[in-house]
């Protein structure tokens, strides 16, 4: 769930109107999706998937999604290691690149709603600094999935040689950081590119990904008119990755099956000045996606496709 919209909890999180059919694909935007995610998406813009709510791909490697045992006992999730901030890579395609990775929400906005609710400029607007996010109907928070991803992520970029920042971590404060200090650990870094990662809080039946794109705007401390390019060639290779290291589908209730939403009104994008874009790995109030979020064989997956969309990204392959 992405941290601009405000929730105060599972027992909160608004249902959506489903959509039962795909608009057609064009073909410029088709043209641009790597080979996983095009050929998902042209047998969707095809009719194949019209009327009925999308299922997973096969799984990759020689695991199945059907196979995973969820799990979401505090022993799955990825441990830190070393400090949170920013630290030096190593050898490889990478050495001399920074990434960003912004974990969505904080397990402690939940007992900081007056901190939380401030307002903050996001350049069109003012919105909330942070929400609490959603979680799983087991009680698997949104904020522990992204921060453990995060962890995974980072481990995989390091290995590639990648300074990598994370806006919170373990020892992050109680609560937040605000949508618009996300964004500035980002500016601040200058990151060769940023990636904030989420898990939604639809209604059951509503499953996949989506990855949301930055729109143009200009307005007050807002201009994303140099990065709207960059952040799509990044968010077009992390969508097709993984989906092609998990199985899991575009999102069937926004994004017309496209897997790609563009929007003007997230901080977290509005005031970046550097390629960035949101994930939304799934929607944690679905029991199927819920049994993929809460499997740690799953999120080292995902962290893998992420991975693997900002390697390719900037390495300009």
């Amino acid at each position: 769930m992405v941290a601009d919209v405000s929730y105060t909890g599972p027992d909160f999180d608004p249902p959506r109107q489903r959509r039962t059919r795909r608009a057609p694909l064009t073909v410029a935007f088709a043209a641009l999706v790597p080979g996983a995610l095009l050929g998902w998406l042209v047998y969707e813009a095809a009719g194949g998937g019209a009327g009925r709510t999308a299922s997973p791909a096969p799984a990759p490697r020689s695991a199945t999604v059907s196979g995973i045992t969820p799990a979401a006992s505090p022993g799955d999730d990825a441990k830190a290691s070393g400090s949170p901030s920013a630290r030096p890579g190593g050898a490889g395609p990478l050495r001399g690149k920074v990434v960003v990775v912004d974990p969505g929400h904080n397990p402690g906005n939940f007992h900081h709603t007056a901190e939380i609710n401030r307002q903050v400029d996001i350049g069109t607007n003012r919105k909330e600094c942070d929400t609490t996010g959603t979680s799983t109907d087991d009680g698997y928070t949104e904020a522990r999935f992204t921060l453990d991803v995060a962890h995974r992520l980072r481990t995989l970029l390091e290995e590639q040689g990648a300074t990598v920042r994370l806006t919170r971590d373990d020892d992050s404060p109680a609560w937040g950081p605000c949508v618009d200090e996300r964004a500035r650990i980002g500016n601040t870094a200058r990151a060769d590119a940023a990636i904030s990662i989420h898990a939604d809080g639809s209604a059951e039946g509503d499953r996949g990904f989506h990855v949301i794109l930055p729109g143009s705007v200009h307005a007050g401390a807002a201009d994303t008119r140099a990065i709207v390019g960059p952040s799509h060639d990044l968010g077009v290779r992390v969508a097709g990755t993984f989906l092609r290291e998990t199985g899991e589908p575009p999102s069937n209730y926004v994004g017309d099956g496209t897997g790609f939403v563009t929007r003007t009104d997230l901080g977290g994008l509005n005031l970046s000045t550097v390629p960035k874009v949101f994930i939304e790995c799934g929607n944690m109030r679905d029991s199927k996606d819920a049994a993929l979020l809460t499997s740690g064989a799953w999120r080292q997956r995902a962290a893998q496709g992420i991975s693997e969309g900002i390697v390719s990204f900037l390495r300009g392959s």
